[in-house]
């Protein structure tokens, strides 16, 4: 090989390895396309946690709708309601220690 073909080839090594550095790093590289696929994951676990809260919402909302039992049950613990019937008896943090 004569000198110049050898500074052709060396021209075109470095050539090829800047464009494959633009492949590797450039704006729209395999980074890039590596940081997207793993961004659209995270979206897909997001939206899949979404559409099970919004099941669970849904059911929880045909559920207050048509059974009383429930409702009556979230009352119970969110509000601390009791019925008509019902009596609450407090007992005193000694008394408790005291029986145990």
């Amino acid at each position: 090989m004569n000198r110049r073909q050898k500074l052709i080839l060396s021209l075109a090594v470095i050539g090829l390895f800047h464009f494959l550095l633009i492949i590797v790093f450039g704006d729209n590289g395999l980074v890039e396309l590596s940081r997207k696929r793993h961004q659209r994951d995270q979206l897909v676990k997001i939206n899949q946690s979404l559409t099970e809260e919004n099941y669970r919402l849904v059911e929880s909302i045909e559920r207050l709708k048509e059974d009383p039992a429930y409702i009556e049950s979230i009352a119970r613990r969110e509000l601390k309601m009791i019925a008509p019937d019902e009596m609450i008896f407090k007992t005193s943090p000694e008394h408790k220690a005291a029986s145990q």
